[in-house]
């Protein structure tokens, strides 16, 4: 990993840590697990990091086995980025560390950004099966021009980028208010009355998959 900075420590925590523990690093594995990217889309889901961050962490990622790049055949003739398997085995350490750091959400805000992949990511992280007992449902959810395809069925959801014909329930709305009301910050009946989130198709079953991603219950001190 060239001249990266390491702890030292044989434990493989801190193993890890010397891999993927650089500012942005799990960030840009986190763009990347639900397929591969060019340059220009990791920085469309990441429009904090500046282009020669995204480069340095892109190439210690590779160099580290994580990430691979290709280049596509023509007519597209671009390089794309993608995980490896040691990187797509990283996915269930996101998928907790995504749990675990809803207990520190914050109230929304207009300057807190996340990208069409963290929203469908966090679906899954956030799905109570529980709450979801023997519901099932295929849902699109439209947000501005971005579509996410979410099937929830024997108490487990897959989430991912695309349209999803044929869906039982069409869900449109932006970003702020679908986190409100998943999240409870904003009454369901509320956004529906003011126009900013919309059903279209099965109601009822779109009524009942805005309740099945709570965020998880602080630890007690």
């Amino acid at each position: 990993m060239g001249n990266k900075r390491s702890y030292g420590d044989a434990c493989g925590i801190a193993r890890a840590l010397d891999v993927v523990g650089e500012r942005w690093a799990l960030m840009v594995v986190r763009e990347l697990l639900l397929g591969p990217k060019r340059f220009t889309d990791l920085r469309a889901g990441l429009p904090h990091i500046s282009p020669d961050v995204l480069a340095q962490r892109l190439r210690d990622l590779e160099e580290a086995g994580v990430v691979e790049h290709r280049r596509l055949p023509p007519p597209y003739a671009s390089q794309v980025y993608e995980l490896t398997a040691s990187g797509r085995a990283l996915e269930p350490v996101l998928m907790e560390l995504g749990r675990w750091g809803g207990t520190f959400a914050p109230p929304p805000s207009d300057d807190m950004c996340m990208s069409p992949d963290a929203y469908a990511l966090s679906l899954r992280a956030l799905f109570d099966p529980a709450r979801a007992g023997a519901f099932a449902a295929r849902v699109e959810l439209r947000l501005g021009e971005e579509r996410l395809r979410i099937v929830v069925a024997d108490g487990h959801v897959e989430a991912d980028r695309g349209e999803l014909p044929g869906a039982d329930a069409v869900i449109e709305t932006d970003p702020a208010t679908l986190i409100d009301v998943l999240h409870g910050h904003r009454p369901l009946a509320d956004a529906l009355h003011a126009g900013t989130m919309r059903f279209a198709g099965d109601k009822r079953k779109a009524r009942r998959f805005t309740e099945l991603f709570p965020l998880p219950t602080p630890a007690a001190a």
